[in-house]
Parts: structure tokens; C-alpha cells; sequence
């Protein structure tokens, strides 16, 4: 059996698979993000493996419920939320209680120091692969603890991430591995290493820097007292796992060159795996290493999709929402069909989802809005739009990934935005591409994670697993008539972003 742990921003999930990779159970444990300052997104570390130990025992009652016991359990890996930046001393201790997650942006000083006296952004860019906001990165946030606390900052000993943190306090080991690592902001990804340009230009000691080791290597067993607290044995290994976008990219089946994969959620994005980081700085992916060697996964993402439907459901649909409740059925379902009474292209409406932040490609400015409105319209037609408005929006995204590499014609979508058919099939017409849901669910993380520990444990021969394991539930071919009338939309659309970010 094997355990993983995806180490998420609302909480740590515990999953239990079989030696075939199929699910036994999981359990979800949550914890706090702080917000003490504009800009600062906190939690702490404790927390973190707190919600291990939890999960972990709950985890254990579940599988006893299954006839398993904790001695078949042969080994585990994290899958970590990115970006992390957790000081620890010459002891391996905590030096703060709280730490930046990966959407803290209090470093903008401190990046935009850097780039202005010591390297070009764009150069930083090509040759890290980094293309969130440069002030989300661990090296500017470890140079914001040097610039405003120099004491901490004196006995810093190690500088380690969200799931690397958890490694040590399992093993007692203190590594990284090659996915987490290119997250840092100081990694050259052509060399598959730290890069000690960056590094020496940043003032930060080298040594600050963890051994980078392959996601599968195992870093050691469980040590005694851990293993007592987990409830596990002390034979259990230890894989190094991997950063959460690359371990969902593996999950999801994207773990050989032109394979993609669509996570559709609060956010949503789309990520491609290739033997190449894929480089624009136009549009910027955001590029990590894979926890598959000799590949990499790049993205791009759209910052408002489901918290954009969700806005449309709080602001436009009460009525809905009563409905709801007292017929005890799922309110989008209700919205969705409510938006098949208007037809492509909403009776003349579009919507640009831009209500949290548009994509890379349009740059911070932009807003969200609906265009074309007159009094003819209806809620449905605003329903429909909100809907084309993701997908068109998505297709921007794609159609940026097509210019630099060859993707497959088929994309795995996983999370919470894949249960409906209707909209899957919006999706597939308005992206030209086949949308295939698969079995995997918004599992993708754990499962990723799960195959880290069977490769790395010997319990699998190689990554070619996770195709067995991945099953299509259902596929959404796009229909001709439908993609000529969305390729028509696009253009508009297109222009009317530009327009909405103020570029026209």
C-alpha cells in the first residue's frame, strides 16, 4: 500500500492506494492561511505537519474499515504547494512561526531591487522559467527577511519548501528535488541545477540551498518517533516527491512530450509536458521542472474561472439559489440549464471572465465585463456567456501553447468544472480540441505523489503505470458547425480584451 500527501493550499489530503494505484480512501485535513499585512500570505509550518499527523491517523482508521493495517502501508511522498520559503536554523529548527505561501507577494521591493541593479527580467525569465510575478519567488522572499530580519536572517542555516519541510521532519533528511527547486527563482533550467550567477548576484549564501535529489529517490525510512506519531511503521520510505503543479501534470496522464492537461477549478489552467521548457516572453508560462526526468511542465492559467461563475450564481441568481435549497439539487446544474435556453454566442453577448485577474497575456490591468448588452437579453443569455467567456479565454491559453510546441489533439481535464456535459462540450467546440474526462477527479496531486513512491520504491518499473490507471469517462468531440461560429467569437473576443486591458 502507499500513502501520499497533497500538501495544498486549504489543507494537507492523505490517500491511501493500492499497489496498482487505485484509490482506497483519503481523508482532508485543513489549516489557516494568515493575512497580518497587504500583500503577506502566511501559515505555519507546525501547521503543516500537524495535518499530516492527522490525516494520517484518520487515514489509518479508514483503511482498517478495508481489512489494512499500517504494516502494509510501504511507502509515502508530498506532493507540496510551491514557492514555500521556511528558514530553518544549524538544528533544523523553525526560525518563524509563520512563513510566506507562494501567492505572498511582500518581496516586490526586494525583486525589483534586484532587477534594476544587478539582472535583466526578461534574461531572469529565459533562463528560470519563473513567469508568476517575480515577488512570489523564494529568493526575494529570502532576501526580504534579510533586508527587514537581519537577526532571523543571521542564523539561517537552510532554506527549504512546503513538502521538503515535511520530508525532514519524517526522515530527518534535508533535501529537494529538481521540480521544487526550479520554483526557487535562483534555477538554471537548461542545466538542471541551482544557478550560481543568481545566486552570487543575490548575496545569498550557497549553502542556504538544499541537495537537489529526482522525485523518486527515496531519502530514507520513517524515523522511530515519527513513525510512532503516524501510526505507521518505521520501515515506511521515504520518497523526495515533487512540486504540486508537476505531480498534478503526472496524475493527469501529461508526463510525455505534447501531452496536456486541463485543471478547471476556482482558477483554471492548462499545462503541457515537453523535453523542453516552453519560453515566451510574450506570454510568459510559467514553466517547472517535471518530476518525470528529462521533461518539463509549463502553464498558463486564468486567474477567475469558477470564482467568476461563482459571482455570476451570488449576484444574478438568488432565486436559484432558494431553489436549491428547497429541492436539495446543485445550483449550477440549475444555472446550466437555464443557459441552454440561449444559443452560441449568447444572443449576441460576450464575457470577458477577467473579475480576479485576466491571463498572462493580458497583463494586470485588465477587468472582467460583459460586452453587447441590450434589453432583448435574458439571464440565460448572461448564464451562456459567462461560460463561452472561460472557455474563449481558455483557447487563448491553448492557442499559446500551439505556437510553441505540438500538443496532442486531446486534452485530460481534471477538478471541480468537469462534471457537466454541456459545458464540456462548449469546451471542446470552442477550443478545437477532443476534452476527455477522466476517472482521476481532482485526485490528480495524490495520484502523482502515490506514483513518486512506487517508482521510487521499486513497487512499479516505470511512469507508463499511470496509463492503466487513467480512465476516460467520457469524451467531448468539437462539431464543426460549433467551432466556426466560436473561431468567429474568438477574434472578437480577442479584441475586446485588448480593449479591456487598455491596450486599445
Amino acid at each position: 500500500m502507499i500513502i501520499s500527501y497533497d500538501l495544498g493550499t486549504g489543507g494537507n489530503k492523505a490517500s491511501l492506494f493500492d499497489s496498482d494505484g487505485i484509490g482506497i480512501a483519503s481523508v482532508f485535513e485543513p489549516y489557516e492561511t494568515f493575512y497580518p499585512a497587504v500583500g503577506w500570505h502566511e501559515q505555519r509550518p507546525s501547521d503543516w505537519w500537524n495535518a499530516v499527523v492527522k490525516s494520517t491517523n484518520r487515514l489509518l482508521v479508514e483503511a482498517k474499515k478495508h481489512n489494512i493495517n499500517s504494516d502494509q502501508i510501504s511507502c509515502l511522498a508530498i506532493s507540496g504547494h510551491s514557492l514555500g520559503c521556511v528558514p530553518l536554523d544549524s538544528d533544523g529548527c523553525l526560525l518563524r512561526e509563520k512563513t510566506p505561501i507562494w501567492s505572498d507577494r511582500r518581496a516586490q521591493s526586494e525583486s525589483s531591487e534586484f532587477f534594476n541593479r544587478s539582472f535583466n527580467s526578461d534574461e531572469w525569465y529565459l533562463r528560470t522559467g519563473n513567469g508568476f510575478p517575480s515577488a512570489h519567488y523564494a529568493l526575494f522572499k529570502i532576501l526580504w527577511y534579510k533586508n527587514n530580519e537581519p537577526e532571523l536572517f543571521a542564523k539561517i542555516n537552510k532554506i527549504v519548501g512546503t513538502k521538503d519541510y515535511i520530508n525532514y521532519r519524517l526522515t530527518g533528511i534535508l533535501a529537494t528535488d529538481y521540480s521544487y527547486a526550479s520554483g526557487l527563482g535562483a534555477y538554471n533550467l537548461a542545466d538542471w541545477n541551482y544557478d550560481d550567477e543568481l545566486i552570487r548576484l543575490s548575496g545569498l549564501p550557497q549553502n542556504f540551498f538544499p541537495t537537489i535529489v529526482p522525485s523518486t529517490q527515496i531519502l530514507g525510512s520513517l524515523k522511530p518517533d515519527t513513525a510512532t506519531e503516524l501510526g505507521l511503521s518505521q520501515k515506511t520510505l521515504v520518497a523526495a516527491g515533487g512540486v504540486d503543479n508537476s505531480c498534478m501534470a503526472l496524475g493527469a496522464g501529461a508526463f510525455q512530450s505534447g501531452r496536456l492537461y486541463a485543471s478547471l477549478g476556482s482558477s483554471s489552467w492548462i499545462a503541457v509536458a515537453d523535453s523542453k521548457p516552453l519560453l515566451n516572453l510574450d506570454s510568459k508560462p510559467y514553466v517547472f521542472t517535471h518530476v518525470v526526468p528529462n521533461q518539463f511542465v509549463s502553464a498558463l492559467s486564468i486567474f477567475s474561472s469558477g470564482t467568476t461563475f461563482r459571482w455570476i450564481r451570488d449576484q444574478l441568481c438568488p432565486d436559484l439559489k432558494i431553489q436549491s435549497e428547497r429541492e436539495q439539487t446543485d445550483i449550477y446544474e440549475l444555472m446550466i440549464n437555464e443557459a441552454k435556453q440561449s444559443t452560441i454566442g449568447a444572443n449576441g453577448i460576450l464575457f470577458n471572465p477577467s473579475l480576479g485577474g485576466g491571463t498572462p497575456l493580458d497583463g494586470d490591468n485588465i477587468r472582467g465585463a460583459f460586452l453587447g448588452l441590450d434589453l432583448s437579453h435574458v439571464r440565460a443569455d448572461l448564464i451562456r456567456a459567462a461560460i463561452e467567456g472561460i472557455a474563449l479565454n481558455l483557447r487563448v491559453v491553448l492557442d499559446a501553447f500551439r505556437k510553441l510546441t505540438k500538443v496532442q489533439n486531446k486534452m485530460n481535464v481534471v477538478g471541480g468544472g468537469t462534471k457537466n456535459d454541456f459545458w464540456r462540450q462548449i469546451y471542446a467546440d470552442a477550443m478545437r480540441i477532443n476534452i476527455e474526462k477522466i476517472n482521476i477527479g481532482q485526485d490528480a496531486a495524490a495520484l502523482g505523489a502515490a506514483t513518486l513512491a512506487a517508482v521510487g520504491s521499486g513497487l512499479w518499473n516505470n511512469f507508463e503505470k499511470i496509463d492503466n490507471i487513467i480512465k476516460v469517462e467520457n469524451q467531448k468531440i468539437p462539431q464543426s458547425q460549433n467551432t466556426e461560429l466560436y473561431d468567429k467569437l474568438l477574434k472578437q473576443f480577442q479584441k475586446d480584451s485588448k480593449f479591456l486591458a487598455g491596450r486599445i
